[in-house]
């Protein structure tokens, strides 16, 4: 325990009676270390009368419980596994009994010397409510513990383990630099830092959003402090960034389970250690570090806050993700299975013979006869045959074809659904991307799959960060249409259905791209434009998310379209 704790919250120590020096004859009282000056003094009896005022003696603070799987914190939280016991503190993951979930808890003595400032740390945290960072849900001081509980989330997975199987995809590394930059900018200006960002520190879901955990809290836990927080924050975000694209630590010591760079070779741009490296993201990763001038050749100027950061990223052209063929289904050929062992094998049955042909005079009578029919049969077809092109001849000669009657509309094609050829997430007012891994799912005809979006905290309205996300539908080519379900999954969405009025090639890439020509809210819902609408590309624009685990998320199973 260090020296610098406050005194109120330090327990004094009472020493045996025998551990004083035998040489001092005096009837010995209780022994006191004083923590602060760390000396062994006495206390006599013949000194207790002649102290004027007397002094109430320091009652010794109760050690707390010792903790162990199954412990169970404000008859609430069990204690499931220690995840972390280092620096006089322990991470656990537990179960909230209450709302039957998973939570994480971090935990320390109450007279530890960063137990106030852990809880300054998370409750200023649990402010923030930006679902781009693990969330605090509380923070509690209780039988001489202070614990700090937070999310827990099962489906993600670190940086540092994604790393372990090599370097993300050019994609993959902008969505993580792009999400955490603009996480770390909403949180410096709220004036929370981290100061322990690293690969440890990042999470992604199975829906490819990144999530920061930690925030203030890990840094309060080991009692780290900064003169230049976004800075520091900065050359952090710039490091996971590098690694993700080298899988290679951006300096000479190896840490988190990734090689450094050589010794005496100083900082090496990440398009220059790996053949493959985007350039563009190359670029940021040594505009964010700290690299004793290594940005001085680049045109752009170093990154020394996350705000600047995410612009730099954000001004990085707009990487498409890999494209992941579907998989072929070759239906297999039909074979017999074998036989079991032993069983007799039968030789395959021979082909009948044919009959032996007729002879004689009856023969040659059947023959007769069959050849008669055969002529007669022909010489009806033949006039039958005759007489209906003849009957069409005579209409076509007194009715006018369709086309030659003026004024006369052409019958419209019958309505009927229209395929959906592809289909891409759609988040232009965000960071471009809303769970893409699964946004084939609106069409697969399986209500068993769905697409989501990702978890919006506080409102239903995307938290107040945008006014909504969506899934544009090409239909390959131009077609009318007079109508598109929609089912979701979790309960009522509200929903608009808006057309491009651009048919070519290229997707629309801006919401201002799309025109709305309907709307409504429900959990199954036909969108019926007021309108005629001719359109190649349909957006279907979510703009209210239904609650999902205490914050906000829309899940799609299936969208058709009628013509």
């Amino acid at each position: 325990m260090a020296d610098d704790a406050p005194k109120e919250h330090r327990a004094p120590t009472t020493v045996p009676a025998d551990a004083v020096p035998a040489g001092d004859q005096t009837a010995p009282g209780p022994v006191v270390v004083d923590r602060d000056t760390t000396k062994l003094s006495t206390v006599k009896a013949s000194d207790k009368a002649t102290d004027a005022p007397a002094k109430k003696k320091p009652v010794p603070r109760a050690a707390p419980p010792e903790l162990h799987s199954g412990h169970k914190l404000a008859r609430r939280y069990q204690l499931a596994e220690c995840v972390t016991r280092v620096d006089g503190f322990s991470s656990w993951r537990a179960v909230d009994e209450k709302l039957r979930r998973a939570v994480g808890i971090h935990l320390l003595p109450a007279d530890h010397q960063q137990a106030r400032n852990v809880l300054a740390a998370a409750r200023s945290a649990a402010l923030l409510g930006d679902p781009r960072f693990v969330q605090v849900l509380d923070a509690v001081e209780e039988d001489d513990l202070v614990y700090v509980i937070h999310e827990w989330l099962p489906d993600a997975t670190s940086l540092a383990d994604l790393l372990a199987a090599g370097p993300l995809e050019p994609h993959e590394a902008y969505q993580m630099a792009s999400q955490v930059s603009q996480g770390m900018a909403a949180a410096h200006r709220e004036g929370l830092a981290h100061l322990r960002l690293d690969p440890g520190a990042v999470l992604r879901t199975v829906s490819g959003q990144y999530r920061i955990r930690g925030l203030a809290v890990a840094a309060a836990l080991r009692g780290l402090s900064s003169e230049q927080p976004q800075r520091q924050d900065t050359e952090a975000i710039g490091a996971l960034l590098y690694a993700s694209l080298t899988q290679r630590w951006p300096y000479e010591e190896d840490a988190h389970g990734l090689a450094g760079l050589p010794k005496g070779v100083g900082l090496v741009a990440p398009d220059q250690v790996r053949a493959g490296v985007h350039r563009g993201l190359s670029e940021v990763a040594m505009r964010a570090l700290v690299n004793d001038g290594a940005t001085a050749s680049r045109e752009e100027s170093p990154c020394t806050t996350p705000e600047e950061l995410a612009k730099a990223v954000a001004g990085v052209p707009r990487i498409r993700p890999p494209e992941h063929a579907a998989p072929v289904y070759r239906p297999t050929a039909f074979q017999q299975p074998p036989p079991p062992p032993g069983a007799p094998t039968r030789a395959p049955l021979a082909a009948p013979a044919p009959p032996p042909p007729l002879s004689g005079r009856t023969g040659k009578a059947l023959k007769g006869a069959v050849a008669g029919l055969l002529t007669v049969a022909i010489g009806l077809g033949s006039w039958q045959l005759a007489d209906a092109l003849q009957s069409r001849d005579n209409r076509s000669a007194r009715t006018p074809s369709t086309g030659q009657q003026s004024g006369q509309a052409t019958t419209p094609p019958p309505v009927g659904p229209v395929k959906i050829v592809g289909a891409e997430d759609f988040d232009p007012l965000g960071d471009h991307t809303e769970s893409h891994q699964t946004i084939d799912n609106v069409y697969d005809h399986d209500p068993s799959t769905f697409w989501q979006t990702q978890m919006y905290l506080g409102r239903p309205d995307f938290g107040g960060l945008k006014s909504g996300v969506g899934v544009i539908l090409d239909l390959g080519s131009a077609h009318n249409v007079s109508g598109v379900k929609v089912d979701f999954i979790g309960g009522d969405t509200s929903v608009e259905l808006m057309a491009a009025e651009r048919n070519g090639g290229t997707m629309p890439t801006e919401l201002d791209d799309f025109t709305k020509v309907a709307s409504t809210d429900g959990t199954e819902v036909t969108l019926k434009p007021t309108s005629k609408v001719n359109s190649r590309y349909l957006l279907v624009w979510l703009t209210k998310l239904p609650p999902s685990d205490g914050a906000y998320r829309g899940k799609i199973a299936e969208i058709s379209v009628t013509g």
